[in-house]
């Protein structure tokens, strides 16, 4: 699979001036997390899971989550894992074209290692799991399970912890919390792939729900919790993760509002709150993700500038910048670890270009 795949090879030669690398499942653990993209959480317990996953992947989707977690009622649970089960051998025993990479957000430990055992051969489909609510209390018995799984399947399954449980959102606990998150974290260092937040549980705990017109940055509480996760968990010294955005909950329909411009907004400060990627919840907002998340050719020729020297301060080659080639060293490596992800677009291509060649590639969802 790569970014972009559902255009035409003449329409990503007109946008681009390096195209998206391809990359799959097996790929490396730093590709896939900055590849992630526009993750989009589906509910498990839809009957049409197996046609909705090669749509989405037909029109550009790389990564879903499939969810068993707050996305369905308690009844439903175990109508959901039967027809999860299901949906996916439906999808291993049917050959078609390349799927997204698949998660399962789970509601319990216990649940990885029997979905995995029911799934059978059909499991080589699983990217990983989500782990909802993740402490430090229940974190270990999540990643104990995962390893468990990865054993009993033979394959790779990377974890994806999500923080949006009181001890995050409360101030008196969330350093100590946050910190023990990082030990547990680094002991398994190799099956985390990404660290995701719950920001709507984060407002949950306050009676808080933003407006299609504010970002999540727009919120003290939030932007806080925000920070302090970056601070501990997004450290580029080699103990940190990738961090991925919080969900927009927003999506076109009455009373939704400016979506498109606040959206791009919340991922500009994503991006430059260190975050990367983001928890989708309707295929409208994949494109604007992805199209967002394209190198621009200033951002390619100031991180290839910077990573050529040891040291010093040139003036950026479009001559509106000051590039130092220590300080902004870290920032050059992950723009071109994007860069491989997403493409660098040419000089005269922004985002309106990448997002109308999105809209108009996209299959009808009948």
């Amino acid at each position: 699979m790569r970014h972009f795949g559902q255009l035409g090879a003449d329409a990503r030669r007109r946008l681009f001036r390096t195209e998206p690398a391809p990359f799959d499942r097996y790929s490396a653990a730093a590709t896939l997390a900055t590849a992630l993209g526009a993750t989009l959480y589906s509910p498990a317990a839809r009957r049409t899971l197996a046609v909705d996953v090669r749509r989405q992947a037909a029109n550009g989707v790389v990564s879903m989550v499939l969810c068993l977690e707050d996305a369905i009622a308690d009844r439903e649970v175990p109508a959901a894992e039967a027809n999860l089960v299901e949906q996916l051998r439906l999808l291993a025993e049917s050959p078609g074209a390349e799927l997204p990479l698949l998660f399962v957000r789970v509601r319990t430990p216990e649940q990885i290692g029997d979905l995995t055992r029911r799934l059978g051969p059909a499991v080589r489909l699983l990217s990983g799991y989500v782990l909802p609510k993740f402490t430090e209390e229940c974190g270990p018995a999540y990643l104990d399970q995962l390893a468990e799984a990865e054993e009993a399947c033979g394959q790779r399954l990377f974890g994806m912890p999500v923080l949006e449980s009181p001890e995050i959102a409360h101030l008196e606990r969330r350093r100590s919390h946050l910190l023990a998150i990082a030990d547990l974290l680094a002991k398994h260092r190799e099956r985390i792939l990404a660290v995701r937040l719950g920001v709507t549980d984060v407002c949950s705990a306050y009676g808080l729900r933003r407006s299609a017109e504010l970002t999540a940055y727009d919120l003290p509480l939030v932007a806080g919790v925000i920070g302090d996760v970056v601070n501990v968990l997004g450290r580029v010294d080699g103990t940190g993760f990738t961090v991925t955005g919080p969900v927009w909950e927003y999506f076109p329909g009455r009373g939704a509002g400016p979506l498109q411009h606040t959206l791009l907004r919340e991922i500009e400060l994503d991006r430059a709150n260190g975050l990367l990627g983001k928890t989708c919840v309707h295929p409208s907002q994949v494109p604007v993700v992805h199209a967002s998340s394209v190198v621009t050719h200033e951002e390619y020729c100031d991180a290839r500038d910077v990573l050529r020297r040891d040291g010093g301060v040139l003036a950026s080659s479009y001559t509106n910048k000051m590039n130092e080639a220590k300080p902004h060293r870290a920032w050059a490596e992950r723009v071109l670890l994007r860069a491989e992800a997403f493409g660098v677009a040419r000089p005269e291509i922004g985002f309106a270009e990448l997002f109308a060649a999105c809209l108009a590639a996209e299959v009808d969802g009948g």
